[in-house]
């Protein structure tokens, strides 16, 4: 039994998840209390006077107090924020989030250094210059000779997953960007446009939620706007040898070249991510250390934040406004532009060990992304809880180039050792005793 003389502090229990909600009155808690014992008064208030039976589900929850995961003993908490035990404590409770279960490795010839999904596909970029279209399965089902450099980025433009004959882009060292057309029941590519205006390797493109505009970033320190329509008035012929491939086509083709509606600069160095806060706002990161913030419609910067380093890869989350960003040193951080307080980092994220590649947010969780670094780990973080993350995903043998979250129940990663990993993401709740 309990000592009488255990210190206990007084503590109000909340949840935004109705089906799980206790009263909302004051309970005395063993200060020494931890999350078992926190879950297994929380399972008791809501099973109530019932008796235990061996089947009864027991749920397991996480605990949040001031905004923080609770991961060791209150009173242990309560030291280290320099937070009285003698004021009723506001502890906010959620169902425990599963484990990430990894589904499948994709093997390459080459380094991976971008990828997406879409519907049920995944399309990835090769240091072998090569584009390749996967099933989420596992299954390769085409490898495309794609340009006559490494490939940077790749990005679906179409959104309609029942679309038979989906187009998506590449961006490549060699200068260039392809628009593809895939027609699936034909098993068939073809190279449509290819669009010319950097004069360097382009590293990042995103395309904004209308789907009638792309951006794209280059070591040419530009950011460059361009139409995504799958043909254009302004289009010309290009009868120059490119490296689109002509894919089972009996006669050959020429491939319309189109060029930038707008070119923005500003940058000092390499443009390596970039992302469409709404239709008329861009966010770019970049080595020069920065994030600038361009307004299209002005073709203009509206302005800029100052990091303490590179920055390799932004992701920009819809559901929370936020931007999470990762570079070339071990932290991601998460920084709110509508900041008018001075303080846009608003949290800091640590765990890696070495340079971070990529980062992305879930686009159904508000609190949920992930990040990938060249210590070849993928960590799931819940925002609220920057110092440790939820959990970390193994698997790679060398350093992440790339994450991506563009389908809400797949987390994928590909990197140096020639492979994309897949990984399952699930919302539903977790039994005590499940692994």
């Amino acid at each position: 039994m309990e000592d009488e003389n255990t210190p206990h502090v007084q503590t109000k229990f909340f949840t935004k998840q109705a089906q799980y909600s206790v009263p909302d009155t004051p309970f005395s808690v063993p200060v020494s209390a931890g999350v078992e014992e926190l879950t297994s008064l929380i399972n008791g208030l809501l099973t109530g006077d019932e008796p235990q039976k061996e089947d009864t589900e027991v749920i397991k929850f996480d605990f949040l107090v001031h905004e923080e995961f609770l991961r060791k003993p209150l009173n242990e908490f309560l030291d280290q924020k320099d937070i009285s035990s003698e004021t009723v404590l506001e502890i906010e409770y959620l169902e425990h989030h599963p484990a990430p279960q990894p589904e499948n490795s994709l093997l390459h010839d080459d380094w991976v250094s971008c990828l997406q999904g879409y519907s049920k596909y995944v399309i990835s970029g090769c240091y072998d210059n090569t584009i390749r279209l996967w099933s989420t399965e596992g299954e390769e089902i085409m490898t495309i000779p794609a340009h006559s450099g490494p490939v940077k980025t790749v990005q679906w433009i179409t959104q309609d997953p029942d679309d038979k004959a989906p187009i998506f882009m590449s961006g490549s060292h060699d200068q260039t960007i392809h628009i593809w057309q895939w027609n699936i029941e034909k098993k068939e590519v073809d190279c449509i446009v290819t669009c010319r205006g950097h004069t360097e390797s382009v590293d990042c493109l995103a395309v904004d939620a209308e789907n009638e505009r792309f951006c794209s970033g280059s070591w040419d320190k530009m950011l460059k706007i361009w139409s995504s329509a799958s043909t254009a008035e302004e289009d010309t012929a290009d009868d120059s040898n490119t490296t689109a491939p002509k894919k089972k086509k009996k006669t050959d083709h020429i491939v319309p070249t189109r060029v930038p509606i707008l070119t923005l600069s500003g940058h000092k160095e390499a443009v390596s991510s970039a992302c469409w806060l709404n239709s008329a706002e861009v966010c770019t990161a970049s080595w020069d250390n920065t994030l600038r913030f361009w307004d299209i419609n002005r073709a203009s910067e509206k302005s800029q934040l100052q990091g303490p380093k590179a920055f390799f890869n932004i992701s920009y989350s819809a559901l929370n406004g936020t931007i999470v960003a990762g570079g070339s040193d071990r932290f991601v951080r998460l920084y709110d532009p509508r900041s008018n307080d001075g303080a846009v980092v608003k949290s800091v994220f640590s765990s890696h060990k070495l340079w971070i590649a990529g980062v992305a947010w879930s686009s159904t969780n508000e609190n949920h992304f992930i990040s990938g670094s060249h210590d070849s780990l993928v960590k799931l973080w819940d925002k609220r809880s920057p110092k440790a993350p939820l959990y970390d995903m193994a698997g790679h043998e060398d350093k992440i180039l790339a994450v991506d979250w563009s389908l809400p129940e797949l987390m994928m990663s590909s990197g140096a050792d020639n492979s994309i990993k897949i990984y399952s993401y699930s919302e539903t709740k977790q039994k005590i005793g499940d692994s």
